[in-house]
C-alpha cells in the first residue's frame, strides 16, 4: 500500500504534476493525510489580490486569506519590492546578545504607538503558534522572578485554537491536536467555549448563559486556587475552532474575575488583529484591555513570516531584574526580528494606515455581514453569523433541532468542494463553513464571493434532499 501511495498518482492527477509530485515528498500540516493520499492537494501556482489560479489555470476568490492573513491581498509590488531592497540592503541580523537593526526596531516602535493597551516592549517569533508558547514561557518567568512559583497554569477555552506547538498545542482545545501526541501538558485548564448557539442551555438568554460560563470560571480558578493560576488566554473570536462570535457582554464579565484573582488576559489577535473584526484590533471590538498580545498573520499580510508578543513595562521590568540574577534572558529564535520580515511587516503597516485599511474594513463589514445572513434562508444553514470580514456558515440536517449530519457523510468537505468548483475557497471545521477574505475585497467582490457561496450550497443540497429532516 505504501508504494501505491508513493508511486502511482491518484486517479486524474498526471504522473509529472505538481500535485503527483506534492504526493511523494511533503508531509502536510493539520490534514486528514489518509484523505490527502486519495485525494491529492490543491496547488495554488499564482495570485492578485483577493484572487488565486491553481496548476491547471482555473481561478478562484480566496475566501480564506490564506489561513486569515493575507490582508492586502496577493502580488502586492510594494511589499515585493522592500523586501528586495532589505534582502540586499541587509539580509539577516540576529538579535542575541544585544543585537539590533533599524527594521526591528522601527516595527518595534510602529506596534507601540498603535496598541490599545499599556505596551512596554515587543517581542518578535516568528508564527503565532510561537507567540504563544513564548506567552507561556513569560508567564512562568514572571512569577518565578516575582516569588509567586505555584502560580504558573494557563487556562484556555474549549474549542480554542493558539498553535500547534508543545506549549501551544496545549492551549488549544481541539481533541485533535491533543491526540497521540501526549497533549495537553500540566498546568493547562480548559473552560467553556462562549458559543451560544451552540452550548446554551434549552431557553438560556445570551446574559443567562454569559453568566453561567462566568460563575464556572470562578468556580474553577478557586477549585484549582487562584495563587496558581498565572493567565487566561482568549481569542476575541475564536477562529480555527469553527470561527465561534462571543455573546457581547462575555469579556465584560470575564475580565473582572481575572483582575479579582491577579491573573493577566493573554489576548490573542493571531487571527482578529489588524482589522479582521472591524477595529484595529479585537479586543477593541469587544471592549477589554488585555495584559498582554499576540500578533502575526496579518501584521506582514503573510508576506513573510513574523510574529510578536507586547509585554507591558512592569513585566518588563522584572524581566531585568531576573536576567541580572540568572545572567541572560534565555529566551529566543534565531530568526526572531528577522530584517527582511519586520521591514515588509512596517510597510505593511504603513500602507494599511495609508489607504484608510481599517476604515475601509469598517465600511465594508455591514455589506459583508448583510449578504452573509441572506443564506441563513437555505435549507442546509443553521447557525450563520459572524463579525467583520469574517462568517460562518454552520451546514445542518434539521434547522429547527440543531442537528448535525452524521460526520461519516462528510458534508462539510462537500460543501467546501462545491464552493470550489463553483470559484470560491473556503475552509470546513467540521460542519461549519468559514470565510475570511482578504481585507481588500471589493463590494462587487463581496458580492461574488456569497453567490459562489450560496451555488456551492445549492450543489450539495441536490446531493442530499433525501437526508434533511
Amino acid at each position: 500500500m505504501t508504494d501505491r501511495l508513493h508511486n502511482n498518482p491518484p486517479e486524474g492527477l498526471s504522473e509529472g504534476s505538481w500535485a503527483a509530485r506534492d504526493l511523494k515528498s511533503l508531509l502536510h500540516p493539520v490534514t486528514n493525510l489518509a484523505l490527502h493520499s486519495q485525494r491529492g492537494p490543491l496547488v495554488v501556482v499564482r495570485g492578485e489580490g483577493v484572487r488565486v489560479w491553481d496548476e491547471n489555470g482555473r481561478e478562484y476568490i480566496e475566501g480564506m486569506a490564506g489561513l486569515w492573513c493575507t490582508a492586502l491581498g496577493y502580488g502586492n509590488e510594494e511589499l515585493a519590492e522592500v523586501a528586495a531592497e532589505q534582502m540586499r540592503q541587509l539580509s539577516y541580523n540576529h538579535m542575541f546578545a544585544g543585537r539590533s537593526h533599524p527594521p526591528a526596531i522601527r516595527l518595534a516602535e510602529m506596534l507601540k504607538d498603535m496598541l490599545p493597551m499599556d505596551v512596554g516592549k515587543i517581542f518578535f517569533g516568528n508564527s503565532g503558534s510561537d507567540a504563544n508558547d513564548t506567552q507561556v514561557k513569560l508567564a512562568r518567568y514572571y512569577n518565578n522572578a516575582t516569588g509567586r512559583p505555584r502560580k504558573k497554569k494557563i487556562i484556555s477555552r474549549t474549542k480554542a485554537y493558539h498553535g500547534t506547538t508543545v506549549a501551544s498545542g496545549s492551549l488549544t482545545g481541539l481533541p485533535p491536536f491533543h491526540a497521540d501526541f501526549d497533549l495537553p501538558i500540566d498546568g493547562v485548564l480548559h473552560t467553556d467555549c462562549p458559543h451560544y448557539y451552540r452550548f446554551a442551555e434549552p431557553g438560556e438568554s445570551e446574559e443567562e448563559f454569559t453568566d453561567r460560563l462566568a460563575n464556572s470560571l470562578s468556580q474553577l480558578i478557586e477549585r484549582e486556587s487562584p495563587d496558581t493560576i498565572a493567565a487566561f488566554i482568549a481569542e476575541p473570536v475564536m477562529g480555527a475552532g469553527g470561527l465561534m462570535v462571543p455573546p457581547t457582554n462575555y469579556f465584560d464579565k470575564i475580565v473582572p474575575i481575572l483582575k479579582e484573582h491577579d491573573i493577566l488576559l493573554i489576548d490573542d489577535e493571531v487571527i482578529c488583529g489588524f482589522g479582521r473584526t472591524g477595529n484595529p484590533f479585537g479586543c477593541q471590538t469587544y471592549n477589554f484591555k488585555p495584559d498582554t498580545m499576540s500578533m502575526a498573520k496579518a501584521l506582514s499580510s503573510a508576506y513573510l513570516p513574523i510574529s510578536a508578543v507586547a509585554v507591558p513595562d512592569y513585566m518588563h521590568e522584572v524581566f531585568i531584574e531576573q536576567s541580572r540574577k540568572i545572567g541572560m534572558f534565555g529566551h529566543g529564535l534565531t530568526y526572531a526580528g528577522h530584517p527582511v520580515c519586520a521591514a515588509v511587516a512596517a510597510r505593511n503597516l504603513e500602507i494599511m494606515a495609508r489607504i484608510n485599511l481599517f476604515d475601509q474594513v469598517k465600511a465594508k463589514a455591514p455589506v459583508f455581514q448583510s449578504r452573509l445572513r441572506t443564506l441563513a434562508d437555505h435549507p442546509l444553514a443553521g447557525e450563520v453569523n459572524g463579525v467583520g470580514l469574517l462568517g460562518v456558515v454552520e451546514i445542518t440536517r434539521n434547522k429547527s433541532t440543531k442537528q448535525l449530519f452524521d460526520p461519516a457523510d462528510g458534508m462539510g468537505l462537500k460543501c467546501a468542494d462545491a464552493c470550489a468548483e463553483a470559484g470560491l475557497i473556503i475552509r470546513f471545521i467540521g460542519d461549519r463553513l468559514v470565510v475570511c477574505p482578504p481585507l481588500i475585497i471589493t463590494e462587487a467582490e463581496i458580492d461574488e464571493l456569497f453567490e459562489c457561496f450560496r451555488a456551492g450550497l445549492d450543489a450539495v443540497l441536490e446531493l442530499c434532499r433525501g437526508k434533511l429532516d
